[in-house]
């Protein structure tokens, strides 16, 4: 079988510089950008059931562009605004830039990590303790932020603001691809959501992550690469070595 059409379940990147185009075009591969799932925030009415009054707070914690998304939605429904005292701590220098989106960035707090892991905020947050924080997060997460918190014994308020839902395929919508890439475990859901009696047959799958891995071989697909590893830090990048060695292989 010859991989022909690519389905990518990320959003079109905003740069035509993307590695992608390159690989599309070294190997003639039509490629798809097409999530299978999407992010939707939670009314202010389901926020209020939660009791968390936005006001009382001082100060967040971010470990997401979509966290900061939803939480300034949801103070603008509501009606509060947030003062230039508010502090604002983020796993990574990218989501902590994202903020000037909706403050002027110089002239508020903000604190950041290196690694993408909330350990590294722990010391900017113990300094400023007395502070009221609170941690916007999806429906359905991964507690490591509020666990980090717990070690330090921080007070915190977590607000659930948004929740992932299936980005249904429409009936008319064509599912004709040679190659399906996953880069979160919603992704295999919404899938096996979509198409129940999905067959993997010679479709190729590629997966980011150890989580995604193995949501994919646990729902019985067969995963053909993966990444990050050495030698593909990037999805693209393991993309580009697939192809390359199923070209070859081909050939012969």
């Amino acid at each position: 079988m010859n991989i022909k059409k690519i389905l990518i379940s990320q959003p079109k990147p905003a740069t035509e510089k993307s590695p992608y185009y390159d690989i599309a075009e070294k190997y003639g591969v039509e490629l798809v950008f097409r999530q299978f799932f999407k992010v939707e925030g939670i009314s202010s009415k389901e926020f209020r059931q939660q009791k968390i009054s936005l006001p009382e707070y001082t100060a967040a914690v971010f470990t997401a562009k979509t966290a900061i998304d939803h939480f300034f939605e949801m103070c603008k429904e509501l009606r509060v605004t947030i003062p230039e005292t508010f502090k604002y701590f983020c796993t990574t220098e990218a989501i902590a830039l994202y903020l000037q989106k909706y403050i002027v960035y110089r002239k508020r707090k903000i604190f950041f990590g290196k690694s993408g892991k909330v350990d590294d905020l722990l010391p900017f947050i113990q300094k400023h303790s007395q502070e009221k924080f609170i941690v916007p997060v999806n429906e359905t997460h991964i507690d490591e932020a509020t666990q980090a918190l717990d070690k330090v014994n921080i007070s915190y308020a977590k607000a659930v603001m948004f929740r992932t839902v299936s980005n249904d395929f429409g009936p008319d919508e064509a599912f004709d691809y040679d190659m399906l890439m996953f880069f979160s475990p919603n992704g295999i859901a919404a899938l096996h959501k979509n198409f129940p009696e999905f067959q993997q047959g010679d479709i190729k799958v590629g997966t980011f992550g150890v989580n995604t891995t193995k949501a994919a071989k646990d729902a019985g697909l067969r995963v053909d690469f993966e990444a990050p590893r050495p030698e593909a830090p990037s999805m693209a990048a393991a993309l580009e070595l697939y192809l390359k060695e199923y070209t070859k292989k081909s050939k012969k």
